[in-house]
């Protein structure tokens, strides 16, 4: 059951959508909202932020004070490939990362409908191979994000594993979206619930200006649709009543298939985009706390096959020739 504050969260955004009933706003002024409702999310205390330049694109370090400086979370934000942006996501990768003891890199990827697929995709790229340069290696990088966000970091794991690129050590989907043509039958799923029916309505059209003339079955725009062997272990979080749950399902399904290691947390009732409100949703608070368990458990597992690897590598003690009288 969910939270006594998520309940209050859930009002106000059923509250706030209302208007979207009955008029549809422009990209620009839904952008413009969640930049104004970003102006009230801070960083964690005891988290720096570092703004710079990747090579022309905006990004922004995000350092926990507690962090490992050699372990790198590249975080790629949500928003249905049209919206969001590093001010919007800031508090809650800043809280993630903190949790995860991980320095966090963000990006200002390019979106649609100016700058359709591959645009994003191929920031992407650029973000991680320009860790790879800057002397992080591949094991010791996790990408992470929600929504489109996660459904970029799964693509990016695709794309790399195609072009036979290292990969990282582990991927993060919060609620990710793998499936850009969202089902006739999830928009009946949620049809009875007035929030939920215009994000699916909106997704569905935020999907097609993403693609734009590249088909929603692209494996690279929807990787539900892609062959998932070889990539590295999955944390996929998602809540039973948003409307992309069916579509992590039946990904994380597919991903086990092919043998990939997959852990599929759900929760119940909850809203899409519920960890960014980590501050005042306990839910949010135990979703993060559950991915930086994940991302120990990464860490461990690497530490323990690597003693493994070097008990191999040692050699044997030979044994004293010398005789005992």
């Amino acid at each position: 059951m969910p939270s006594p504050q998520h309940l209050l969260l859930k009002q106000f955004l059923t509250a706030a959508t209302a208007p979207l009933a009955r008029r549809r706003p422009s990209i620009a002024a839904m952008r413009l909202s969640l930049e104004i409702g970003s102006l009230f999310q801070f960083l964690p205390w005891g988290v720096h932020l570092d703004c710079f330049s990747l090579e022309g694109m905006a990004a922004e370090w995000i350092k926990p004070e507690n962090a490992n400086p050699r372990r790198v979370l590249l975080y790629l934000h949500g928003g249905g490939y049209v919206l969001g942006s590093l001010n919007t996501h800031r508090s809650a990768v800043g809280a993630l990362a903190q949790r995860c003891a991980m320095h966090a890199l963000t990006i200002e990827y390019r979106k649609a409908p100016d700058f359709p697929f591959p645009a994003a995709l191929d920031d992407t790229l650029l973000a991680y191979r320009w860790l790879l340069r800057q002397g992080y290696r591949p094991h010791d990088i996790i990408v992470a994000g929600d929504s489109a966000g996660g459904g970029l970091a799964l693509a990016l794991l695709l794309a790399l594993r195609d072009n036979r690129e290292p990969l990282p050590a582990a991927g993060i989907g919060l609620s990710p979206w793998t499936d850009l043509e969202l089902p006739t039958a999830t928009i009946r799923r949620v049809a009875h619930e007035e929030l939920q029916l215009l994000e699916a309505l909106a997704i569905r059209g935020w999907g097609g200006l993403y693609a734009d003339t590249t088909p929603l079955t692209a494996p690279l725009v929807s990787p539900v649709q892609a062959d998932l062997h070889e990539l590295p272990p999955l944390l996929l979080q998602t809540s039973d009543s948003e409307v992309l749950y069916d579509d992590v399902l039946t990904f994380a399904a597919k991903a086990r298939c092919a043998g990939v290691p997959v852990t599929l947390q759900t929760f119940e009732g909850l809203v899409h985009w519920w960890h960014l409100f980590w501050r005042f949703v306990p839910e949010a608070r135990q979703a993060l706390d559950q991915a930086a368990a994940f991302t120990n458990g990464i860490w461990a597992a690497q530490q323990a096959a690597a003693r493994v690897l070097h008990s191999l590598r040692a050699p044997a003690r030979r044994p004293d020739s010398r005789a005992r009288v």
